[in-house]
């Protein structure tokens, strides 16, 4: 026992030293590591040992007649590994798992995924590249990115990731890095670099970084030639070499030698450098003191015209020092020729055995010692996962950089002064970069033939956002702008305030001659479709500007730059977990959401959650109609029925208490002077907004204008056509008498009060308040409520009557009215004591859609506050929504609905009493709740076509949605 601790002590010792040398290869076992080793190389015959020395290129997606070559190479050749490209995970794996069988010492498996696999492998998901990496600054959000790339790899059984590139690109023009490197600063990729290197070998799989010793500055691309880089020796040493040596002391696993032609370092003349005994041995290993894997870049490269003889090349490589031949040109020479060299003795014993066991070291350290099948179950969920899509946005919101922004433009503000314009320059799509610039304001998609007739149409916006968009498919795809695209851009300038994203790298900003005449431009550098969201949510200030550019460009902007801008408090959108919520358990929504439609409680839905200020589900069921073809889209709008108190009045009504106009004990006799003297007289605001006024709860104005025998409008009260005298517009043909807004009034007015004062909801004090409102203001409910709220909130899709200028094709339809106006109400308001006021009402009228009504929502929920403009004081929010009649057993707040006191009541009796909402007669609903910050819009047509039972009530269709929405909650 006393013989085996000590030669075990002996071992750890070893182990400790090489360790302290730097030999990143060792695993945490170094004595187990060292028997398997020492085992496996006495094994193997000199044949075998040199075929580890080979990484062979397979295509997962190849045919049965190149899979049989690379069999062969196993076979008879004893490769050492393979390096994937093209294909997909599962084909990759399978046929992995296959060629593993065939090796006799396990493949060390390598692949190309410098931004992830989806790349490579044709998934639905892939990391940023490294110039979009380059711009974050949080270097932990860079290392994060390497584990989760790392995880992909150990999960598709790639034990290296040739990542990162840690080339430091001063050379705009360079044909194949640009987009491949964190950027010009050495620091600054010096830095990504070894986070992203902890990240991925934190996971387990081992990096390389590349291309050693610098392919940043050339202008040719190395597979079609062999390059130069002309600097001398100092200047390589500090600026190319730098991230080496932090790397290396962090324990980096693996380099690549490049396929570079570098003067300074190499006196041969056309001599590539992984062939060059001085960069590799001497600079690399011997003055870097790296005692990792050492790669040659793929051997197929052009441009080394000196080796002429097959197989020469191969030999040359590991005579300079590496470890692997990448991608020889033809394994068997090159075989052939190492083994002769072994024989003649230009190939010592030492040598060899110090690359092979170099290449079993990490075969070990990676767990090939242990090797098994890569698991199929599930492959593509694995490489494809939530986790991996927050990153993802995260990532992006950090990147995109605001480079200008004269006079602090963005984010934009004052959106009711804005006319805005969209113009797509480019040969790519921006339609979600559009789709989502619509969700904050109007904003429409401007084309022309010629430029001309493009500067004739933009007219009359005083705003354009102009979008560069070309390809996201890869980094290398063409990312200039045009000839013509910059005179469009020049003109354009010129006569309007513009905002130029360029979703490409940022080199595409150097063609630009001036940019005095451009207000802002954002580098948001890749043409995703996240990247697109995200940089509209930028521009309107739902999220920060945090990037810095990685490189110079051009005359204007230097790399650093970047102006931080803050957010200011607008919804933005993003994924559910981002927030505190389960995915998984929102899905639960989707089903009874469904289910209402199916059982035709309602045609359709829109549906939106909001938490922390973003958006996290929004989606539509249904159709506009149960037999029509319209479905239900995004913007499309609902009559939101008593939504309105809570949209359009209270708000009005708020500005003007905050003001000292009236308080919540104000008396009516003292708001409208003509009910002095009524019944009425001493009621407060507090008190019939309570809705504890003894006030009655409706009163059918319609059907006192009905004929008594035909039950049809009467002929005293309309007209089929507008006149003077008949002026309120109930349909297209049919107009009540001008005259009779008055008489709605005074039928309030002397109305019977309720015998007993208790709790009883009422629309009679919205019309009391619209005539208090629209008096005062001299003006209408609907403009007061454009001006004060609507236009600057960018809430364009909410308004009275839509039938003035938007189509019915965007409006859902409430009912087919067979009392009243006899036919499809569509476009006009539901409630018929709205209609009577032209569709004015201060208790309903107004149409919206989920997104829109939750930006008010919003505001309210942020105190007052949103888009950088405080609309009413914390103070005053916190005034109405209180309950200042509980202890009577009425739960309401001022004009607020709130949670329930008992067992029934709007809610689920799963939110906060400091929550409050409201809802709608035609099934619509909206609620706020600050403690958990979430909001919730339900807007349906359940009237349509009969209101009949209200079976989304019944059913508690609405309130067992925001059930599941508070058990989605993550804890």
């Amino acid at each position: 026992m006393r013989h085996i601790f000590i030669v075990a002590s002996f071992f750890t010792i070893l182990s400790t030293f090489g360790q302290a040398t730097g030999n990143p290869l060792l695993a945490d076992n170094t004595v187990a590591q060292k028997k398997w080793v020492d085992s496996i190389y006495a094994s193997m015959s000199l044949a075998e040992k040199v075929g580890q020395l080979y990484m062979v290129q397979v295509m997962s997606d190849q045919d049965a007649i190149s899979k049989n070559k690379i069999v062969q190479l196993i076979k008879e050749y004893h490769i050492g590994g393979l390096i994937y490209s093209n294909g997909g995970p599962v084909k990759q794996a399978k046929l992995n798992n296959e060629l593993q069988a065939f090796s006799k010492t396990p493949l060390l498996i390598g692949m190309d995924a410098e931004w992830g696999l989806s790349m490579r492998l044709d998934s639905t998901y892939a990391f940023p590249w490294n110039m979009t990496l380059g711009a974050i600054k949080d270097n932990d959000l860079i290392e994060q990115t390497g584990r989760k790339i790392g995880e992909h790899c150990k999960r598709l059984g790639v034990h290296f990731n040739f990542a990162p590139v840690v080339d430091i690109n001063t050379n705009p023009k360079n044909p194949i890095i640009g987009n491949r490197s964190f950027g010009e600063d050495r620091d600054n990729v010096t830095e990504k670099a070894s986070a992203f290197m902890r990240g991925m070998q934190d996971a387990g799989v081992l990096a390389n970084a590349k291309h050693f010793p610098g392919h940043g500055d050339t202008d040719q691309d190395s597979h079609e030639t062999l390059p130069t880089i002309k600097f001398n020796e100092k200047r390589i040493d500090s600026i190319e070499l730098y991230p080496y040596r932090k790397l290396i002391k962090e324990g980096l696993s693996s380099v690549m030698v490049a396929h570079l032609n570098v003067p300074s370092l190499e006196s041969r003349s056309g001599y590539p450098s992984s062939l060059s005994k001085h960069i590799v041995t001497d600079i690399l290993k011997d003055s870097l003191g790296f005692q990792g894997l050492i790669f040659t870049d793929a051997l197929t490269m052009k441009g080394a015209s000196e080796f002429s003889e097959p197989g020469d090349l191969d030999l040359a490589a590991f005579m300079a020092g590496n470890d692997v031949m990448l991608m020889s040109e033809d394994v068997s020479l090159g075989v052939s020729k190492i083994i002769e060299a072994c024989h003649k003795g230009d190939i010592t014993d030492e040598r060899l055995e110090h690359s092979v066991k170099k290449i079993l070291q990490a075969k070990y350290k990676v767990g090939l010692h242990n090797y098994e099948p890569i698991g199929l179950y599930d492959l593509t969920k694995d490489l494809n996962r939530l986790e991996d899509d927050i990153l993802y946005e995260e990532l992006i919101e950090n990147a995109i950089t605001i480079v200008k922004n004269d006079r602090h433009f963005l984010p934009l503000r004052q959106l009711e002064t804005k006319t805005i314009a969209y113009v797509n320059i480019g040969d790519d799509s921006g339609s979600a970069f559009f789709n989502e610039l619509r969700k904050y304001t109007k904003v429409h998609h401007i084309q022309g033939d010629n430029l001309d007739d493009l500067i004739k149409r933009l007219q009359v916006y005083n705003t354009v956002i102009i979008g560069l968009h070309r390809s996201n498919d890869s980094p290398w795809k063409k990312y200039k702008f045009t000839k013509k695209e910059l005179v469009w851009l020049k003109k354009i300038a010129r006569n309007h305030t513009v905002i130029l994203d360029a979703f490409v790298k940022p080199y595409a900003l150097s063609d630009l001659k001036s940019i005095e005449d451009i207000e802002s431009i954002v580098v948001s550098y890749q043409n995703s479709e996240i990247a697109q969201q995200k940089s509209a949510q930028l521009i309107f200030g739902a999220i920060a500007g945090k990037g810095h550019l990685p490189v110079s460009v051009g005359e204007f902007f230097k790399a650093g730059d970047g102006i931080n801008v803050n957010a200011i408090k607008r919804l933005g959108y993003t994924i559910p977990e981002r927030v505190g919520m389960n995915s998984q358990k929102l899905k639960k929504i989707d089903s009874i959401a469904q289910f209402a439609v199916n059982s035709k409680m309602t045609p359709g839905i829109q549906l939106l959650i909001a938490r922390k200020g973003s958006v996290i589900y929004n989606k539509n069921f249904g159709k506009h109609t149960y037999k029509g073809k319209n479905k239900v889209q995004f913007d499309d709008i609902y009559d939101v029925a008593s939504l309105t108190k809570i949209l359009a009045t209270l708000p009005l009504l708020m500005e003007l208490e905050e003001s000292g106009i009236v308080s919540l004990n104000s008396k009516l006799s003292k708001i409208l002077p003509d009910y002095k003297g009524s019944n009425k007289e001493d009621i407060s605001i507090k008190s019939m907004l309570s809705h504890y006024a003894k006030l009655r709860p409706w009163e059918p104005f319609y059907y006192h204008t009905l004929d008594s025998v035909t039950k049809r409008p009467s002929k005293k009260y309309y007209r089929g056509k507008r006149s003077l005298d008949f002026n309120i517009e109930v349909t297209k043909d049919l107009f009540l008498r001008s005259d009779y807004k008055d008489s709605i009034n005074t039928i309030i007015k002397d109305s019977e009060l309720l015998e007993r004062l208790r709790y009883r909801y009422s629309d009679f004090p919205y019309y009391i308040l619209k005539k208090f409102i629209e008096t005062h203001y001299d003006k209408t409910l609907d403009k007061l409520a454009q001006d004060h709220f609507y236009q600057s909130l960018g809430a364009n899709n909410t308004l009275y009557n839509p039938y003035h200028t938007i189509s019915n094709r965007k409006i859902v339809p409430t009912e087919v009215d067979d009392y009243y106006r006899y036919g499809k109400v569509h476009g006009y308001v539901h409630d018929m004591g709205a209609a009577m006021q032209n569709g004015i009402g201060g208790h309903a009228g107004v149409f919206s859609n989920a997104n829109d009504v939750a930006k008010i929502m919003q505001m309210y929920l942020q105190k007052g506050f949103y888009g950088g403009k405080r609309y009413l004081k914390s103070e005053t929010i916190d005034k109405f929504n209180n309950c200042y009649y509980c202890n009577k057993g009425n739960r309401r707040g001022i004009g607020f609905d709130k949670p329930q006191l008992g067992q029934e009541g709007p809610t689920c009796g799963c939110l906060s009493m400091s929550s409050f909402g409201h809802s709608g007669f035609t099934g619509t609903y909206a609620w706020a709740d600050p403690e958990e910050e979430i909001v919730y819009i339900f807007l349906a047509n359940r009237t349509y076509p009969k209101a009949g039972k209200n079976l989304l009530l019944k059913e508690n269709i609405r309130t067992e949605i925001q059930r599941f929405i508070y058990e989605a909650i993550i804890e």
